[in-house]
């Protein structure tokens, strides 16, 4: 069965980091794009950042600050997050896409196969 679980979320004070994981069971990600999505209390699910063959991609309002990355032989994708602000306070989820290639817009419709989230709170 294909899952992916979130960890490494929490409370930061703004200026921090912290690095989220997305560990795949069932699958290995050789053929699957990872995304990373948010959603804050009252407000759309957003796309934040995506790995696939075809490269990375990530949110205009993350450029330069989030980084992804994954490890093949642990089947986990990381979301690095440097320099946090407020407004990235949001529940962090990923979702998996077979034969998916990432482009600038990160649309949730385009995956499946999600996870129960993990909360990050930046605040001082």
């Amino acid at each position: 069965q294909l899952q992916v679980a979130e960890s490494g979320g929490g409370l930061v004070q703004p200026g921090g980091s912290l690095k989220l994981a997305c560990a795949a069971a069932g699958f290995t990600l050789d053929f699957y794009a990872i995304a990373w999505f948010r959603q804050a209390p009252g407000k759309e699910r957003e796309g934040v950042s995506c790995l696939s063959s075809s490269g990375t991609s990530y949110a205009d309002s993350v450029k330069g600050r989030f980084a992804i990355s994954k490890d093949n032989a642990k089947k986990t994708v990381y979301l690095q997050m440097n320099s946090l602000k407020p407004e990235d306070t949001a529940v962090y989820f990923c979702a998996a896409a077979l034969d998916y290639y990432c482009s600038a817009n990160i649309d949730p419709r385009n995956f499946g196969n999600w996870g129960r989230g993990t909360q990050v709170t930046v605040s001082s």
